[in-house]
This record gives C-alpha cells, sequence and structure tokens, in this order.
C-alpha cells in the first residue's frame, strides 16, 4: 500500500485498502473556521444531540475576517466562540490564535500517522507532517464532530519524484506552482500527491508545507510527504501524545509516476487567473503591480519571512506599491520580532498585520480595486479572488513578492540581491 493507503487502512479498521473503496475513517481532528463553522454548528444542532465525539479533538479558529473587520462577521466569531464554550472545544481567541493551517501543526494538533479534515480546502496543508489531511464540507464537519468518523472513497496516489538540486531563490512555493502548471488544475483530481526525491528531502518543513498546502489547487484529496528526520525533530518539542509513522511500501501501487529535475526550475510566478497559468520569472515581463502581499496559510512560516527580510533588508518598497506582511501566527509573529525582522519590514515600508487571512479571500488588510495588479504568496488568483473582478493576482515566492514591492514590477530577486 501506499502512505495514504496505510494510513487510512488504520484508521478504518482494514488489514488493506485499494482505491475506490467506501469506507467509514475514524479521525484524530475536525477543524472549521469563522466562514465554515456557522453552517456546521447549524448542521451539528439539526442532528439533535449534545455533545461532540471528543472536544479535545474538535478544533474551531476564527481567522478569515478576525479580528472581525464588520457586524456580520463578528456574528460569525460570536457564534463559533460560544459553540466552543458551550461544549468546551479546543479555541483559539484572538491574541492567541494564527491562520489555521499555520496554527495547527506549531501547537502540535497534528502530527504524523493522523487523519485531520477540516472545512476549509487546504487542510490538506498537514500532509507535509505524514498525515492524511484533506478539507471536507461544512454539513460533513457536522457529522464529523458528532461521531469521529468521515466516510469517503479511497484515493489513488500519485507519485511525484523531484530530483536534482534547487537553485537559488527556488523553494516550496516554486515546486508547487511548476507542478500546477505541468498537470493543470485538475491534474490530480480526487487523488493522493505523494511528494518524493532528494529535491523535496532538502526542503525545510516550511516549504514542504508550502507544497502540501497547494495540493488542492490541482484537484487533490490530499498532499503528503514521508516521515523523515527533519519532521521527527519538527514534531519533538511540540508533540504531546503518541503518534505513528507509516510509510509507503517498496512494491505500492501508484495510478502513475511523475518525475521533474528541479536543476532547471527558476521561480515561478502563477499569471492571472488560474494557479496552473505559470511562467518562470524570466518569461513574465514588464508587469506593473500596485500592491505585494506576503502570508497566508502557504507562505507566512517564518521562513517565509525571513525570506522577504532578506531582500527589503536595508531596501524600500516603490512608494507605488502597498506592501502587506501578515505573519501566520502570533508565534511567528514574536519570532520575527526577536529576529529583527518587523523592524526590516517597517524600515522597508511595509506594513506588518496581526494573523489573518484577510486578503488572500477578498477579506479585508488589502482588498484589491478593478485595474489593479497584485504580486502575492498566497494559493488562489481566481477572478475576484482579492477583490474586484477587474483585478488581478500573480502568485510567488516571497522573494519575489519582496522584490518586486521594491521595484513597483514583478521582478526576480536576482536583480536585487544577485
Amino acid at each position: 500500500m501506499t502512505l495514504a493507503e496505510k494510513i487510512l487502512a488504520a484508521h478504518s479498521g482494514k488489514g488493506t485498502l485499494s482505491p475506490g473503496e467506501f469506507v467509514n475513517v475514524r479521525v484524530d481532528l475536525v477543524l472549521s473556521n469563522d466562514i465554515t463553522a456557522p453552517l456546521a454548528i447549524k448542521e451539528f444542532n439539526r442532528l439533535g444531540i449534545n455533545k461532540v465525539y471528543d472536544p479535545k479533538k474538535v478544533v474551531m479558529i476564527p481567522d478569515h475576517f478576525c479580528p472581525n473587520k464588520d457586524i456580520l462577521s463578528a456574528e460569525q466569531a460570536k457564534m463559533m466562540r460560544e459553540f466552543a464554550r458551550q461544549y468546551d472545544l479546543v479555541y483559539f481567541e484572538v491574541g492567541s490564535m494564527g491562520i489555521e493551517h499555520v496554527l495547527l501543526p506549531e501547537k502540535g494538533l497534528v502530527l504524523p500517522g493522523d487523519v485531520v479534515v477540516g472545512a476549509d480546502s487546504h487542510t490538506c496543508t498537514y500532509g507535509a507532517l505524514g498525515v492524511f489531511a484533506t478539507g471536507m464540507g461544512s454539513t460533513d464537519i457536522a457529522v464529523a464532530m458528532a461521531t469521529g468518523e468521515i466516510w469517503m472513497k479511497v484515493p489513488p496516489t500519485i507519485k511525484f519524484v523531484y530530483r536534482g538540486k534547487l537553485g537559488k531563490w527556488v523553494g516550496g512555493k516554486d515546486l508547487i506552482l511548476y507542478t500546477i502548471g505541468d498537470i493543470g488544475v485538475d491534474g490530480a483530481l480526487y487523488s493522493v500527491m505523494e511528494f518524493v526525491g532528494e529535491a523535496t528531502d532538502a526542503l525545510p518543513m516550511d516549504g514542504r508545507f508550502t507544497m502540501a498546502n497547494m495540493a488542492i489547487e490541482a484537484g487533490a484529496k490530499a498532499g503528503i510527504f514521508r516521515v523523515d528526520s527533519k519532521t521527527k525533530e519538527y514534531v519533538k518539542t511540540r508533540a504531546n501524545r503518541e503518534y505513528k509513522i507509516y510509510e509507503s511500501d517498496e512494491d505500492a501501487e501508484y495510478s502513475r509516476t511523475i518525475e521533474c529535475d528541479v536543476s532547471i526550475i527558476e521561480p515561478q510566478v502563477a499569471m492571472p487567473h488560474l494557479p496552473s497559468n505559470v511562467k518562470p520569472i524570466s518569461q513574465v515581463g514588464d508587469i506593473k503591480i500596485d500592491q505585494a502581499v506576503i502570508g497566508s496559510c502557504t507562505n507566512g512560516r517564518l521562513d517565509d519571512l525571513r525570506l522577504a527580510a532578506k531582500i527589503l533588508k536595508g531596501r524600500h518598497v516603490s512608494p507605488e506599491v502597498r506592501c502587506i506582511i501578515i505573519p501566520g501566527t502570533q508565534q511567528v509573529y514574536l519570532d520575527a520580532l526577536h529576529e529583527g525582522l518587523i523592524e526590516t519590514f517597517i524600515k522597508a515600508g511595509a506594513v506588518v498585520s496581526t494573523p489573518t487571512c484577510g486578503p488572500c479571500l477578498g477579506g479585508y488588510m488589502g482588498v484589491l480595486a478593478a485595474g489593479e495588479r497584485c504580486v502575492s504568496t498566497t494559493n488562489r488568483n481566481f477572478i475576484g479572488r482579492m477583490g474586484s473582478p477587474k483585478s488581478e493576482v500573480y502568485l510567488a515566492n516571497p522573494a519575489v513578492a519582496a522584490a518586486s514591492a521594491i521595484l513597483g514590477r514583478i521582478a526576480s530577486p536576482e536583480e536585487i540581491a544577485g
């Protein structure tokens, strides 16, 4: 079996599983946020029960429109907050919260071998830890909160092998953008993307989170990495319970195998209006920007902020550009503060926000007007994703976003830092 199949088998009481089978799967964590929890709560209340299956395994995080941007978002957050308190769930209030997919691994709430479901499509982020993690609709999440189980079809697995050595300024964001550009937004539809090879082994954990996060942009059910020494080191100081490591069998059957030589990859940019509309930075051309966003559940971790600071230090954002930097969690913010990164950003003319999803989904903290262009480290650039349907979003890594903020156009970090 593959890594994903082994995890699902272990959580469904089966000795073996094959793609296409329908199974009831026990879950280790159920997640929702201020946008998706209210609907899940309404459906849960319709079930007529008065408890969740395990309060310690149901997590709610107000991160999309929080701190609240208006009355409606305040009402949504209030509903979630009161439900969490009523059932004594795991809840992170503003001041301790962060972007959900950055916060949960940081807090040790997701661990290798887990099955995690969340009412958010980017729940697949946790696959970086050797977790089977997937997004589901709020009604399915309501049932998971009640029963601790989900019903699903076992997905096939596509094996992605990344060989060679990463070039300068090339990281996890570039590998996943390149891959999505290669296979398309439906190239891994209802499949698991298993990432292997010396190039992905060389990635730090933050880069792996980025790749797993965007598996959904290729239509995948999940993205997953094997557990290695870096994974174990990451969870060592965070885990407060036992966990189990699974490995793909050498004779595991994959629906297909796709190989990639990463040495040919330069920083990638996804042009409007699809994550698959990808070009290498050298072929992007002269595109003026109005805004740069560095953050989100894709690239709001400490390594991402360090990379941006490396470009911005001693330089200044173009007077024609708004540069918005959003640490993924309060801890990331604090670590960045201790390292002097926040001072670097402010001196460079950037604004630093409290942790929030904010502009990624056109919420707040950077909504675009008609005709404006933004280069962003977020994960989606659909029409109207960050504001006006007449605006444009270009996806890139933090170094490209920072360099673009300085030069006022989409630019390679090589133009600034060599």
